[in-house]
């Protein structure tokens, strides 16, 4: 309702950020987990995959899920919150529960991948990576609707992950129709 205004320094040093709220603790913690769900898919790729496009596509979603899955453990850490254990050989993260987040794999499922081989395991691991990245969207949205991401950082992370992921969906349906 008020005409906009430059702040002086001294009004912006006085201004203090909103801190986090157990919502933006939880998302963090959730989407640990869901990430190292991720990463124990992508694992699969290299002896089951037959197509080039499917492993650059776990490669890539290797790298982006480590780092951030860094960033979340370092920002849980800073705020003197226990950030779960990534367990990447046994493809999971441990602490914080162990509550399916949306859009994760069973365990039946899981198996279910593990068993294919070829262009069957190339579009059941598309199908169920769009599922996967569904459902970071979902606790994305879960987030802001519980009254988290007010933080910077978190608000920042959250919309990171929803674009990068909306970003993957459309690649992955595409690679999907291909096949």
């Amino acid at each position: 309702g008020e005409p906009s205004r430059t702040l002086s320094r001294d009004e912006l040093e006085a201004i203090e950020p909103p801190g986090h709220a157990e919502a933006d603790v939880d998302f963090m913690k959730g989407m640990i987990h869901h990430h190292a769900q991720a990463l124990r898919m992508t694992a699969l790729v290299g002896k089951r995959s037959t197509s080039r496009d499917v492993e650059l596509l776990a490669d890539r979603i290797d790298i982006s899920q480590e780092g951030e899955i860094q960033l979340m453990s370092d920002w849980l850490t800073a705020r003197g919150e226990q950030a779960p254990e990534l367990h990447r050989p046994h493809g999971h993260a441990h602490g914080g529960g162990q509550v399916l987040m949306p859009g994760m794999l069973t365990e039946a499922q899981l198996r279910r991948l593990e068993r294919a081989k070829g262009a069957a395991f190339d579009r059941l691991f598309l199908t169920f990576m769009i599922r996967h990245h569904e459902g970071a969207l979902t606790m994305v949205q879960n987030l802001y609707d519980d009254g988290g991401g007010l933080e910077p950082d978190v608000d920042a992370f959250a919309r990171h992950v929803g674009a990068d992921q909306t970003i993957e969906i459309v690649r992955m349906r595409g690679m999907l129709a291909d096949r």
